[in-house]
């Protein structure tokens, strides 16, 4: 698809926000933080009415969780590169090798231009924020396509970023599936989606017309491992605390479970408990999630259906009833070792159901995961320092947390991003700041040098000292 082919609004958006790329590609860092600032004003001045917005979207969304998972990251990225922004900016001193001293070179980050940001529905406050931030701190312009899924937000997006920003600067744009694709074909100087991995896949052929650069950030089956050994009780608390928390619509949630076969039953009585313990009104309790809409929410009553007719035991953890299909509302279930070519065992479940697997021994956990696409996210629960280093060099993952859940995502020093079929690229903190930047090499000669040694005609002098520098 050419620009021609594109809808007018579109091609004008990026037309200006080029425009004003190249009138301006190297902004200081006072513009900079002008946006930064205020992009913070519009998170605290319209909390409440993005909360409001996100829960109409999903027919009940806790507030507290859009404060925990969307609000507060969403305040601390932009408050981090008001922090650091400076800082990334500055030219970076570089080395020279020893045969060309006294020369010096450095690196000095520049802006990309027009930056393209594609969100998903399931955080899609703080995943508009996270890669936002990283755009504007970098001096770029961005072009931010919000999800049809969340309605109510998108509109109230459009209306903030309308008052805020200059359309050059922040351009907020909605539609469909449509839209996306023809948004994904624009020329934009980098494009980052978060989403599907069939998606993804996508959206890099579509940019690769223009040979836009990508960063993916795709989902997949993320595990928990459970050892020999742990404390199960704490295992069980973080793994349902973070597969619970939006009702499991979390890219990086746990998506299975591999613990020793001797705790199976342990874990489903210790789950079911704990379940009910932080959700003592079930399904009906406000503090758990709905399912975005109907539609997701006959794929996960399918998923779990297949599962069942296929012989998997299948161990409901809230009291009372296990949906409510009016409101889209699931609760949540374990299944017990379902058989691998069942659909939540071969696709990302994002919703409340939760694959127990056991093993024999720890060995065939680490083969049943690496048997599989490397997923976004590793949880490894172990009190074996030894023995969890052994399992980091063995377990590709996009990121890791060690006797938790979720939390490396909450880290802006640490880079954010998949592997393979979960992603490429990464994003949060300087790590965003250098994807959205070209980290520009420069090499400075000195007034005194050797080089004209080098110049043909090629003199004897010459070849002896290029043989000294073949052997050092």
């Amino acid at each position: 698809m050419n620009m021609q082919d594109l809808p007018a609004s579109l091609t004008h958006a990026f037309a200006r926000q080029r425009a004003a790329h190249n009138a301006g590609p190297a902004p200081e860092w006072a513009p900079r933080a002008d946006r930064l600032h205020r992009l913070l004003r519009l998170l605290r001045g319209a909390e409440a009415a993005l909360i409001q917005a996100i829960d109409a979207d999903f027919g009940g969304r806790p507030a507290i969780e859009t404060e925990l998972a969307e609000i507060w990251p969403s305040l601390e990225a932009v408050k981090g590169a008001l922090r650091h922004g400076r800082g990334w900016m500055k030219p970076r001193r570089a080395g020279v090798a020893k045969w060309f001293l006294p020369a010096r070179a450095e690196v000095l980050p520049q802006p990309l231009g027009v930056v393209g940001i594609i969100v998903p529905w399931n955080y899609p406050l703080y995943l508009t924020i996270g890669p936002l931030v990283a755009a504007l701190v970098a001096g770029n312009r961005a072009m931010v396509k919000l999800s049809e899924l969340t309605p109510a937000f998108s509109a109230l997006m459009q209306q903030l970023f309308a008052r805020t920003f200059h359309d050059d600067e922040v351009c907020i744009v909605t539609g469909g599936p449509e839209v996306a694709a023809q948004f994904s074909s624009l020329p934009f100087d980098h494009l980052l989606f978060t989403g599907s991995t069939p998606v993804g896949r996508k959206v890099m052929a579509t940019a690769a017309a223009n040979l836009t650069p990508v960063t993916l950030e795709l989902g997949g089956k993320s595990p928990a491992v459970i050892t020999p050994g742990y404390p199960l009780a704490h295992a069980v608390q973080r793994i349902l605390a973070a597969k619970l928390m939006n009702a499991g619509q979390t890219c990086i949630a746990p998506d299975y479970v591999l613990l020793p076969r001797a705790l199976l039953q342990p874990f489903v009585d210790a789950a079911r408990a704990e379940a009910r313990r932080g959700h003592p009104a079930g399904l009906a309790d406000a503090n758990f999630c709905s399912i975005i809409n109907q539609r997701h929410h006959q794929r996960l009553v399918a998923d779990l259906a297949q599962a069942a007719a296929r012989g998997t035991v299948i161990e409901p953890l809230f009291e009372g009833a296990t949906r409510d299909d009016a409101r889209h509302r699931m609760a949540p279930a374990l299944l017990i070792d379902p058989p691998a070519d069942c659909s939540v065992m071969q696709d990302e479940i994002f919703g409340p159901l939760l694959p127990l697997v056991p093993y024999d021994e720890l060995d065939d956990a680490i083969a049943f995961v690496n048997a599989r696409p490397h997923p976004l996210a590793l949880y490894w629960f172990d009190r074996d320092g030894r023995r969890t280093e052994d399992a980091l060099r063995r377990l590709p993952a996009g990121g890791v947390t060690v006797n938790d859940t979720l939390l490396h995502i909450a880290q802006d020093s640490l880079p954010f991003g998949g592997v393979g079929a979960s992603g490429m690229g990464h994003y949060h903190g300087a790590w965003g700041f250098d994807t959205f930047s070209k980290l520009m090499p420069v090499f400075h000669q000195s007034r005194t040098n050797g080089m004209a040694l080098f110049l043909p005609p090629y003199s004897a002098a010459m070849r002896r000292l290029l043989g000294l520098m073949k052997r050092y």
